[in-house]
């Protein structure tokens, strides 16, 4: 822990909760760069799905680890944290608050606390266990899992695909349980900084419901089939990858293979959707120290700004 070094705010929430807005709001306050913690906006060419900010929030305030990857690329959690702590340094020594900001709550945890050296991804691998899931469905897989690695299988859910996956593949790669791998090594030291978290959650999950259906509904109307097509035309991207297994893209990439209508794939998105938010929510109040700002108020982002100058004292202000 560097004893000199302010504490570093993440400002988290699940989907749709406001984490956007509110960020710009305190840019308005201090000089602010902000490390979006979120594997989705990563990838360039995916744009209205993730909600990324546009070119003008982007000339108003610097944003880090966007458009960093191809979606025929992977980025790992390992990765991230490697290049928030990076970029905090860099902002702290330009006198600058580092905001964190996004939803991938296993980044944030990997940042925090290190990250276990598990096997590296095999696309090849991910891409037969999808086919089979394709087959014989998720909770199947998710059945056979808990034959080999109950503990993991335990604390997933039947349709979770992505943890699934990822679990399934480190077992068939290496013939050792993942919750075996996290038990027996924790790689990479705690984070040398002590972290905050202003958490936006919903007071009524129902209304934040209705936000994302409405969300999803304005990003196609917007353009996300044509963008989704777009990528879906390359050739070289499948659902094997973690871009098109996205929330909100792999439905619409299975209507386009022609697995489902038009209007099912969005029902689905939206039910996806839903579900990662009760995940995000499930994770965050996991942490009894988070600070809770009601994400539905009118006053959210007035209340983050409060939060964030009870926490960040400029350089040289003291």
């Amino acid at each position: 822990m560097k004893p000199s070094a302010p504490p570093i705010i993440c400002l988290a929430g699940p989907t749709a909760s406001g984490k956007s807005a509110a960020s710009l709001a305190v840019a308005q306050h201090w000089p602010v760069e902000i490390i979006v913690m979120d594997s989705a906006t990563i990838y360039r060419g995916m744009d209205i799905g993730t909600a990324k900010p546009n070119a003008e929030e982007r000339a108003r305030v610097p944003h880090h680890l966007l458009d960093i990857r191809d979606p025929a690329e992977t980025y790992s959690a390992a990765e991230f944290r490697n290049d928030a702590l990076s970029l905090i340094e860099q902002i702290l020594s330009r006198g600058h608050l580092p905001l964190i900001c996004g939803g991938t709550m296993m980044y944030y945890k990997v940042l925090r606390e290190g990250i276990s050296s598990l096997p590296e991804a095999d696309t090849t691998l991910r891409a037969r266990i999808d086919e089979e899931a394709q087959q014989r469905g998720w909770p199947a897989l998710h059945a056979e899992l808990a034959q080999y690695d109950p503990v993991t299988a335990a604390r997933l859910a039947p349709n979770d695909s992505q943890r699934l996956q990822r679990a399934i593949e480190i077992y068939r790669s290496s013939g050792v349980p993942m919750s075996t791998w996290l038990e027996k090594d924790r790689g990479g030291a705690p984070s040398p900084y002590r972290y905050v978290t202003l958490s936006l959650e919903p007071s009524d999950r129902s209304a934040l419901h209705q936000r994302i259906a409405q969300r999803y509904h304005a990003m196609v109307a917007a353009g996300l089939l044509e963008e989704v097509a777009r990528l879906h035309a390359r050739g070289d991207l499948h659902v094997g990858l973690p871009s098109i297994r996205c929330v909100g893209y792999r439905q619409l990439w299975d209507h386009l293979e022609g697995r489902c209508t038009l209007d099912t794939a969005i029902e689905r998105a939206v039910a996806a959707t839903r579900q990662l938010a009760k995940r995000q929510l499930t994770w965050l109040r996991s942490d009894e120290e988070r600070r809770v700002i009601d994400c539905l108020a009118a006053t959210a982002a007035d209340q983050v700004v409060e939060q964030v100058a009870e926490l960040w004292t400029p350089p040289n202000s003291a």
